[in-house]
């Protein structure tokens, strides 16, 4: 899930990277971009119609549909202590992302199940979020036996 995400460069990254890996794409507004339809499959590209990308009208609506669905909420943020390989995933887990720009709201951020970083070399910030929800999803995935085959 990227919560209101910054730059529409990563959202289209994000949609390809979810139509490369199965998974869905949910996407909090507000935006820093407009996302519209037009916006949507130019940022999409050909992987449109591989990838499920569902937008949810604010941090609110998305936190009452993840609790409504059962989904499990983890949110990957670079202060957290716990590193994401020590995490134990489980299906139906929603990764959470912060905005480029200001990272997780705190209405998001206090209702999460657990939240998990990527260890980085001292005295760096963070990776890109696209960069990021890559590495997360692919050891989610790793755990859950869930890497495509091919």
């Amino acid at each position: 899930a990227m919560v209101e995400p910054d730059q529409p460069g990563n959202f289209g990254a994000a949609l390809r990277l979810a139509a490369c890996f199965g998974a869905a794409l949910e996407v909090v507004e507000p935006t820093g971009f407009p996302l519209d339809e037009r916006r949507i499959r130019r940022a999409a590209m050909d992987y449109a119609r591989h990838v499920a990308f569902r937008r949810h009208a604010g941090v609110p609506a998305f936190l009452a549909t993840m609790a409504a669905e059962r989904h499990r909420l983890i949110l990957l943020s670079a202060r957290a202590e716990t590193a994401y390989h020590r995490f134990t995933f489980a299906a139906g887990d929603v990764l959470a992302l912060g905005s480029e720009s200001r990272g997780a709201p705190a209405a998001l951020a206090e209702r999460v199940a657990a939240v998990v970083r990527i260890p980085m070399r001292p005295g760096l910030r963070s990776l890109n979020v696209v960069t990021a929800a890559a590495i997360g999803l692919t050891e989610a995935l790793r755990q859950l036996d869930a890497l495509p085959d091919t």
